[in-house]
């Protein structure tokens, strides 16, 4: 029931039930967004897209998810996750279903950007929400369980897809995909809940398990200064890291399939399996690199991470033709893209006020998102003049390191919570 919540303090925790739905929203969020690269060889097969174009129809959902990332982020703050990801997966769903309408670029275009917009709601509303429910030092673990939603999404996808284009096309893969995030509108409207004190509950986690009851003073809401952050040269190192660190994944991400298909000559059926392994790669990756993190620190295991990228992305290019040796540096890969985002995002909570986490968060999104449309703009058009992926591939490689280096520069003592 919606209703008034009374105080639980027994049986499971309502973090994990927010854990699990949370889990769906991602499952299906990038099922449909990281599914893209899969789609993409058989899009531009049968409507004839270069991969300028191809790169650019993934530009409209970042563009617009960008613009709406830090405007959901601070929604998140002020009305709270559920009612802002109950109200942006109707967009999201809908957006989905209409990409497998369309009959043009431009079309793709806008009904993508359509897609973008409601899935700027389904990562920094959602990564800000499990925060607040698990207590600091388990945000490592409850972000690594949450992120195995898109690497398994990504996995499932290349298989999925693969099987429902030999059986009718491409279009039904959107078709079912936005009939499934439609579902979860309901899901989300019924099981979310913005914060612990909604329940009388504390984050799972706190050693003093003593819920806070209705009519207690609460920590005063403090209003959200942009230029307080913008202030802060971590923000600034950590936003530009994660844009070089996007860039490069992402230039991997996007054109993979299209790389193993028409570059290296797989038939789609392998050259697919690569999101498969990546996804799989994502899963391993978000239930180690996170956890470990709690204990070495963000700021350590970004640097590192970061790195491994860069080996992996030089693994990738050395392969060529050898399939083995391909599918194997792209499960690395996968391992460390699928730490990259919560790794970021707990960076995010870690330096900064808990009350501005949401806008913060948002704001860090603006430079992943710039980092991924530079990449699908800058790889298709090389593809286009070039015909080889392989000039891309090794920005993505230079870039991934210096994403390392930045992390040098934050400073190890993050802000003091209040």
């Amino acid at each position: 029931m919606v209703g008034e919540d009374k105080p639980e303090n027994k049986g499971i925790h309502w973090a994990w039930i927010i854990l699990a739905v949370c889990f769906v929203d991602l499952y299906i969020n990038y099922g449909i967004r990281l599914g893209y690269s899969v789609l993409l060889p058989e899009m531009i097969r049968t409507m004839g897209f270069t991969r300028r174009q191809g790169g650019d129809i993934f530009n409209a959902y970042f563009i617009v998810y960008i613009l709406f990332s830090l405007f959901t982020g601070y929604l998140t703050d002020r009305l709270g996750a559920r009612k802002v990801v109950s109200i942006f997966c109707v967009i999201l769903g809908a957006g989905t279903v209409f990409m497998g309408t369309a009959q043009s670029f431009w079309q793709a275009c806008i009904f993508y950007g359509i897609v973008g917009m409601g899935g700027a709601a389904m990562w920094t509303p959602i990564i800000t929400l499990v925060q607040r429910w698990f207590a600091v030092r388990k945000k490592g673990m409850a972000l690594g369980i949450l992120s195995t939603g898109f690497g398994l999404g990504f996995a499932t996808m290349g298989r999925f897809y693969p099987a429902i284009v030999a059986w009718k096309d491409w279009r039904y893969c959107w078709y079912i995909l936005g009939s499934a995030a439609l579902c979860m509108v309901i899901v989300n409207a019924l099981l979310l809940r913005s914060k612990p004190e909604d329940k009388g509950l504390v984050p799972w986690g706190t050693k003093e398990e003593k819920p806070q009851q209705k009519g207690e003073p609460t920590i005063k809401t403090e209003k959200i200064r942009f230029s307080e952050i913008l202030s802060i040269p971590n923000f600034w190192f950590i936003g530009f890291s994660y844009l070089l660190i996007a860039a490069s994944l992402y230039l991997l991400l996007t054109f993979m399939v299209d790389y193993a298909r028409y570059e290296l000559g797989l038939p789609y059926g392998r050259a697919s399996l690569l999101a498969t392994i990546h996804g799989t790669g994502q899963i391993v990756g978000v239930l180690t690199i996170p956890m470990a993190s709690d204990y070495i620190g963000r700021r350590m295991t970004l640097i590192l991470s970061n790195a491994c990228i860069g080996l992996s992305v030089l693994s990738i290019i050395l392969a060529g033709p050898n399939v083995v040796w391909l599918y194997v540096s792209i499960g690395f890969l996968g391992a460390f893209f699928g730490a990259t985002f919560p790794m970021y995002g707990a960076a995010g909570g870690d330096y900064f006020k808990k009350e501005m986490m949401g806008t913060v968060i948002g704001a860090l999104t603006i430079f992943y998102g710039s980092g991924a449309i530079l990449a699908n703009r800058m790889g298709g058009h090389i593809r286009d003049i070039t015909g080889s992926f392989f000039i891309p591939f090794i920005i993505a490689f230079v870039a991934a390191l210096v994403a390392s280096l930045l992390m040098i520069f934050v400073k190890k003592r993050p802000l003091p919570q209040i």
